[in-house]
C-alpha cells in the first residue's frame, strides 16, 4: 500500500509540473520540486536529531517502568477489553501496558513521549508477528487509533495562537474537543467494521462507556472556565503529567529495588537503535510530499473546491483553512506551516486560522505515522490502516469545520 501511494504522490506531481509547464508557461516548477527533495530531506535529517534525543530519553525511563512491573499491571488491568478489540494479543503481553501509556500521552498533548511510547509498542506487538512484513490486526488498530489521536489538552495549538498575538489562545479548545472525538470514534468504528470486532461486547460496553461519560463530564467542566483558568489548567495537567511520569517510573523502580540508572542505559541504547532505523522511511515520505505541494497539485485541489462550494451556494469561508487539511495526513511540519501561514495571513482569530487550528488538533499525521511506526519494525503491507486513517482524518475535518461554523460562523 505505502509502495503505490509513494508512487502516485510523485506521478501526481510529474503530471501537475507538466501543467504549469506546458500550459501555464512555468518552467520554474521544475527547479521549485527538485529545491523541496533537497529541503525535505535535510528536514528529515533535523527531525531525526529531535527523535534521536527524544526515543534516547523516554526509552530509557520505559525500560524502567518495565522492570519495575507498571507495564505489566497496564497489561493485566486491561486484558479483558484488549482481548476483544487485539485478540491476538495474549492478556498479559506487555505491548497492552505500553499501548495504554501511548493513548494516555496523546490524550494529554504529551507528543514528545507519544511517540518513543508508541514505537516501543509497535516493537513488542511486532514480536507476535509471523509475517514481519504485513502488519497485524492489532497493529492496524493500534496506527489507526495513533492517526486519529484523541487529544483532550491540545497545549501545542494553543501556543501557536499565543505566539501569533492571539488574545485568547484557548478559544478552539471545546471546538477542537469535538472533532479529535469524532475522529477517534470514526477511526474505532471503521476498524472494527473491516476486523468484525464486537463493540456491543458487554466488556468492551463496561471499559468504553465510563470513559466516554468521564469525557462528556470533563468538558462541561472545562466548559464553565474561563479562558484564564483553561490556559493555567492546560499548562499545569500537561507539565505535571509528564513530569510526573517519570518520577513515578524512578518510584517505582526504587520500591522494587531495581537498578534504575543501569536499566535507563540500557533502554536508552534501544532508543538509539531504533531512531537509526526510522530515517530512510522518513525522507521518503517527506519527499515525497514535499514534491507534491511543490508541484502546485494541492493549489489546484483547493481552486477546484472553492468553485464548487461557489457553485453549490455554500460558504467558502473553510476553502481558506483546506491547506491545513490537505497536508495533515502527509506532513505534521507541513501542516503546522499551513497553520501559521494562515494565521498570519488571515489573522489568528479570522474564521479561516480558527478552523485551521481546530483542523490541526483533531487528528496525528496518519502517513508520518504509518511511516515512522512501520518503519521501525519494517512493515511494507499495512493493509486497511491507510483506509481507517483516511476515514478518521475526514471525519475529524468534517467535525472540525461543523464545529467551526457552530462556535465561529457568526464572528
Amino acid at each position: 500500500m505505502l509502495n503505490g501511494l509513494w508512487l502516485g504522490f510523485f506521478l501526481v506531481a510529474a503530471l501537475a509540473a507538466l501543467g504549469r509547464w506546458l500550459v501555464g508557461g512555468d518552467a520554474g516548477v521544475f527547479a521549485a520540486m527538485v529545491d523541496s527533495l533537497f529541503a525535505m530531506a535535510k528536514l528529515g535529517v533535523e527531525v531525526m536529531v529531535l527523535l534521536f534525543g527524544t526515543l534516547t530519553l523516554w526509552l530509557g525511563f520505559l525500560r524502567i517502568a518495565e522492570a519495575a512491573g507498571l507495564v505489566a499491571w497496564l497489561a493485566r488491568l486491561l486484558g479483558p477489553l484488549f482481548s476483544r478489540l487485539m485478540p491476538g494479543v495474549p492478556a498479559g503481553h506487555p505491548a497492552l501496558g505500553l499501548i495504554t501509556m501511548n493513548f494516555a500521552a496523546n490524550a494529554l498533548g504529551l507528543d514528545n513521549a507519544a511517540t518513543p511510547i508508541g514505537l516501543k509498542a509497535m516493537r513488542e506487538l511486532q514480536t507476535l508477528n509471523t509475517e514481519p512484513a504485513r502488519a497485524t490486526d492489532a497493529q492496524v488498530l493500534f496506527l489507526v487509533l495513533n492517526a486519529s489521536s484523541l487529544t483532550l489538552l491540545p497545549v501545542t495549538i494553543f501556543m501557536y495562537r499565543a505566539q501569533q498575538g492571539a488574545p485568547d489562545p484557548t478559544l478552539v479548545f471545546l471546538p477542537i474537543l469535538l472533532a479529535t472525538s469524532a475522529s477517534t470514534l470514526a477511526g474505532l468504528l471503521s476498524v472494527a467494521l473491516m476486523q468484525r470486532l464486537r463493540l456491543w461486547d458487554p466488556v468492551v460496553l463496561a471499559y468504553l462507556l465510563p470513559g466516554a461519560l468521564a469525557l462528556a463530564a470533563f468538558m462541561a467542566l472545562l466548559a464553565t472556565l474561563s479562558a484564564a483558568a483553561l490556559a493555567a489548567l492546560s499548562s499545569l495537567l500537561g507539565n505535571l503529567v509528564l513530569f510526573g511520569l517519570i518520577v513515578g517510573f524512578l518510584l517505582a523502580g526504587a520500591v522494587k529495588r531495581i537498578p534504575v540508572y543501569d536499566h535507563f542505559v540500557e533502554g536508552a541504547k534501544e532508543g538509539f537503535d531504533v531512531a537509526k532505523n526510522l530515517l530512510p522511511y522518513l525522507i521518503a515520505m517527506l519527499c515525497a510530499v514535499g514534491v507534491l505541494r511543490a508541484s502546485g497539485a494541492l493549489d489546484f485541489v483547493l481552486e477546484g473546491i472553492r468553485w464548487l462550494a461557489m457553485r453549490t451556494g455554500w460558504d467558502t469561508r473553510f476553502v481558506d483553512a483546506l491547506p491545513t487539511a490537505l497536508v495533515k495526513p502527509f506532513s505534521g511540519s507541513a501542516a503546522r506551516a499551513m497553520l501559521i501561514e494562515t494565521m498570519k495571513s488571515q489573522g489568528v482569530d479570522s474564521f479561516a486560522a480558527r478552523l485551521a487550528a481546530i483542523i490541526q488538533g483533531s487528528t496525528e499525521t496518519t502517513f508520518y505515522v504509518l511511516a515512522v511506526y512501520c518503519g521501525s519494525v519494517g512493515i511494507r503491507r499495512v493493509r486497511d490502516a491507510v483506509a481507517g486513517g483516511l476515514v478518521a482524518d475526514l471525519a475529524g475535518f468534517i467535525a472540525a469545520v461543523g464545529a467551526a461554523y457552530l462556535f465561529f460562523g457568526r464572528a
